[in-house]
C-alpha cells in the first residue's frame, strides 16, 4: 500500500481508514419476508424436536399408558424441545451468526448496537422463545426480540 492507504474490513484498501467505509462500500441489508423467517423457525424447531425424541431419552406420548410428567400443564418433553431450540440457537448464532434454518433460507443475524454479541444473542433467543416478540415487526422489518437485543435478521444475497 502506498500513499497512506490502510487495510480495513476484508482487506480492502481505503485512503482514509479513520473515517470508516463510505456508504457506497457498505451493502444495504435485504429485509427477510415473513415466510422466510417462519420457514427458518420451522426448520430449527423440527431439528429441536428430532433431537429431543431421537437423541434424548424422551418418548412421544400416544395416549396409552401413564400420562407423561407435566410442568405448568405441558408435557415435560415440550419444555425440553424449547430448551434444545434455545441452546442450539444461542450456540450457532453466537459462533456463526445463523442457525441451520437461517442458513437454509439465506438469513443471518447482525449486531446493530455495540455490546457483547453472545449476550445479545441470549437476550434475542430468550425473547424469541416467547414467540410473540418474533411475530411483531417494526416498520424497519425488525422483530421486537431483535430490537430489544440490538440485533437484526437480514437476508444474504445469493
Amino acid at each position: 500500500m502506498d500513499g497512506g492507504e490502510t487495510a480495513y474490513s476484508g482487506g480492502v484498501s481505503h485512503p482514509d481508514a479513520d473515517a470508516g467505509p463510505s456508504p457506497a462500500d457498505v451493502p444495504t441489508p435485504l429485509l427477510p419476508g415473513f415466510l422466510r423467517r417462519l420457514g427458518a423457525f420451522v426448520v430449527d424447531w423440527v431439528i429441536s424436536v428430532l433431537v429431543t425424541f431421537l437423541v434424548l431419552p424422551y418418548d412421544l406420548y400416544t395416549g396409552e399408558g401413564p400420562a407423561p410428567d407435566t410442568v405448568l400443564g405441558l408435557p415435560e418433553s415440550s419444555w425440553v424441545v424449547l430448551g434444545v431450540f434455545a441452546a442450539t440457537s444461542v450456540l450457532l448464532v453466537s459462533l456463526t451468526g445463523s442457525t441451520v434454518g437461517h442458513r437454509l433460507f439465506s438469513l443471518q443475524v447482525w449486531q446493530v448496537r455495540p455490546g457483547f454479541f453472545p449476550l445479545q444473542v441470549v437476550v434475542r433467543t430468550l425473547l424469541a422463545c416467547l414467540f410473540l416478540p418474533a411475530l411483531v415487526v417494526t416498520a424497519d422489518g425488525r422483530g421486537l426480540h431483535d430490537l430489544a437485543a440490538g440485533t437484526r435478521l437480514v437476508r444474504l444475497p445469493r
